[in-house]
């Protein structure tokens, strides 16, 4: 294990989400009790204390410019992007950090920070994934992957939402000093040392906006009505007065999908908004319409990477009521 010293610069600023700063210095803190030499600075642009998204001061040790050349540069996130547009002094601190950085890291909305800097052009990044379109649409030179937890490309990192900077910081850990001591540091606080599956586990069910043509809405409304119904493409089109030649154009252009994947894709939703109410994986598999077990967990393994059961053990409600 190395003993040099590490310095890490986290970047704050008015309305950064706490957990986003507090997470991984923990992590790294952690690390430090088993022999790490992690040396934490919280900087902001001009050097003044910041306020938090709970309205928790925030001291800092000093300006961004006046930080010495860190080994990490952390650029925590807030609720306040990407509604509005990152502030030139914000961005040219980041420019300013990352040039002088080992390397670079992002927690969720952070990565709107380093978009605007320039700092994730021609890279895969991530965020959370209800602001992962607009990262994708503000930053075309970007690849978006809104299903990772975190991203690595080359020396630039970026996180999902809020706890997984606590994921990042873990591997950052690992990347330094190896797979035990980050195994240690995720057990002292009690958590993963790499969570199961991708940021769709933690999306909401039934999320999608609706479809614009009246035909594709009608069939939402018959398969949530009757999940467990037959869609086959000749039903649908009877029931919706079209040719299946139609029906099947409608889908490719507005959907980008097939009609029996997109009747799948509701029967998914519905078996994980039933899972998140308690329902077991067998009920929530026969309820949301789907053949058998089996068949729902392939659906489950191919969209969220964890099994059915896996699911419902981290979301299902603590109570069911009328049971």
């Amino acid at each position: 294990m190395g003993t040099d010293t590490h310095r890490v610069a986290v970047l704050v600023y008015d309305g950064v989400k706490m957990l986003d700063v507090a997470g991984p210095a923990d992590v790294f803190g952690e690390a430090n009790l088993l022999g790490a030499r992690y040396r934490i600075a919280v900087v902001s642009t001009t050097g003044a204390d910041v306020t938090s998204s709970v309205g928790i001061r925030i001291a800092v040790d000093g300006s961004a410019a006046a930080q010495p050349d860190p080994g990490t540069f952390l650029m925590p996130g807030a609720d306040v992007y990407p509604r509005t547009a990152v502030t030139r002094d914000l961005v040219e601190g980041a420019r300013d950090l990352a040039a002088r950085s080992g390397r670079v890291a992002a927690v969720c909305s952070g990565a709107f920070v380093l978009g605007a800097a320039g700092l994730l052009d021609g890279r895969r990044a991530t965020t959370h994934w209800k602001i992962a379109d607009e990262l994708a649409a503000r930053h075309p030179k970007t690849r978006v992957e809104p299903d990772a937890i975190h991203v690595r490309d080359g020396t630039v990192y970026t996180s999902a939402g809020v706890t997984a900077g606590i994921d990042l910081a873990l591997a950052l850990v690992e990347e330094d000093h190896g797979v035990e001591v980050s195994r240690e540091v995720a057990r002292a606080l009690v958590i993963y040392l790499q969570r199961a599956g991708g940021q769709s586990q933690f999306s909401a069910p039934l999320k999608g906006s609706p479809p614009r043509s009246p035909a594709l809405r009608r069939v939402v409304d018959l398969v949530t009505a009757d999940p467990a119904g037959a869609y086959s493409l000749t039903g649908l089109a009877t029931r919706l007065h079209v040719s299946t030649r139609h029906l099947t154009r409608l889908f490719r252009e507005e959907l980008g999908t097939t009609p029996a994947r997109y009747v799948e894709s509701i029967r998914f939703d519905i078996a994980k908004s039933l899972l998140d109410q308690g329902y077991t994986a067998t009920e929530a598999a026969s309820l949301a319409g789907f053949p058998s077990y089996e068949s729902l967990r392939r659906v489950f393994a191919r969209e969220l990477s964890i099994s059915p059961a896996a699911y419902r053990r981290r979301f299902a409600t603590a109570r069911r009521t009328g049971r």
